[in-house]
């Protein structure tokens, strides 16, 4: 596929950390939602990551929540689906839209993660729940007030923009078959 031959989508990015490339959408089922964004919008493969326990801190308060999550390129952005699998709160909980899917957050990559989330915190936007996942840091800032929806600042890592690039490739190299790639704990495919 070629990109859009357009003088508007050919433009640099803007100065300062705003560099968006995910939209994450939370569903109901991740496996189901996953082919149907295959399907319908002929975005794939997807990689379904392993069910984890996502540690993280909720609102100033340790947080622990049970999630599987598959992430697939379209193009210039990458599509999240998020699926918690448990009760507990969390920035995903509160945002109980009904449906089977629902757009959550807006995700920035940046190498000065702490200045970025203090940047946010300056023009009044708290962060609500950050990962403590370890490989490296994710923080969702509320924005919800204003933009309907939340920002998500993740820590661009020599590993993270590794693993953005080969799901990138795989994107651009799918030919429709496949469309859900199971991706076991080491984070390669079953």
């Amino acid at each position: 596929m070629s990109p859009i031959e357009h003088r508007l989508f050919q433009q640099p990015w803007p100065d300062g950390e705003y560099r968006f490339f995910q939209l994450g959408f939370l569903v109901d089922d991740v496996l189901a939602a996953a082919a149907r964004w295959a399907r319908v919008f002929g975005v794939g493969p997807f990689h379904v990551m392993p069910v984890i326990e996502q540690r993280s801190t909720y609102r100033g308060t340790p947080a622990a929540i049970t999630m599987r999550v598959a992430v697939a390129q379209a193009g210039p952005v990458q599509i999240e689906l998020i699926q918690q699998l448990c009760d507990r709160p969390s920035v995903y909980r509160e945002w109980s839209r009904g449906g089977t899917c629902a757009f959550h957050q807006l995700a920035t990559v940046t190498p000065d993660y702490d200045g970025t989330k203090a940047g946010y915190e300056e023009l009044g936007y708290p962060t609500v729940a950050e990962s403590l996942s370890g490989r490296f840091r994710v923080a969702f800032v509320d924005t919800v007030a204003d933009f309907g929806f939340y920002t998500e600042v993740v820590e661009s890592t020599p590993g993270f923009l590794a693993n953005l690039g080969r799901m990138a490739q795989a994107s651009a190299a799918w030919d429709g078959t496949d469309p859900l790639r199971l991706l076991g704990p080491d984070g390669r495919a079953r």
